[in-house]
């Protein structure tokens, strides 16, 4: 039984190295191997997991039914499991594929459930990194002030900005000095 876990959590390792070196359909069948050796140990989160893995890699390569319908598959798992934090992920996932497919009004659904679970998980730097992609959405599709303030709320959300996020936290903080703006708690 060992043998099996480590042999899967090797596939899946393998799988995301191949991801992020861009090769998908490498990663596709690294994932596939992992999730059916996960299936047999009856591992469901980590099957759901994988799932999830491979809705992403759908997404990344345009095959967008196959996408949603693994993104789908995975999100019901894990509320089945009671898994609030992967759920959370799977739909910030199904937010960004369909921000891809240019329906935003799906996106935001996504990813207003996707915040508000990391919200009530005290999942601070994820909560964060959602806004920010609601954010872009509502600009996207012309609430301008909407999208700007939520957006503005995931940068103060942030617990690891990067560079260019804590370039913006000041300038926005510049601004709200210029026109009084209350600051940001």
């Amino acid at each position: 039984m060992m043998a099996k876990t480590t042999c899967a959590q090797e596939f899946k390792e393998e799988g995301l190295r191949l991801f992020q070196e861009g090769l998908y359909e490498e990663a596709i069948a690294q994932f596939e191997k992992a999730q059916e050796m996960f299936a047999a140990e009856g591992n469901d989160v980590e099957v759901a997991e994988m799932v999830n893995n491979l809705g992403v890699i759908y997404r990344m390569l345009g095959r967008w039914d196959e996408a949603i319908a693994a993104l789908e598959k995975a999100k019901t798992t894990f509320m089945r499991l009671g898994d609030r934090s992967r759920e959370a992920q799977t739909l910030g996932n199904l937010g960004g594929l369909y921000a891809s497919k240019g329906e935003r009004d799906k996106s935001n659904e996504c990813l207003r459930q996707a915040a508000d679970i990391f919200a009530e998980l005290d999942d601070d730097q994820r909560y964060g990194e959602t806004l920010l992609a609601l954010g872009v959405q509502e600009w996207k599709t012309g609430d301008r002030s909407d999208g700007l303030a939520t957006y503005e709320t995931g940068l103060h959300t942030l617990q690891k900005p990067t560079a260019s996020q804590k370039a913006m936290r000041g300038l926005l903080g510049l601004r709200n000095r210029l026109l009084g703006t209350p600051k940001e708690e």
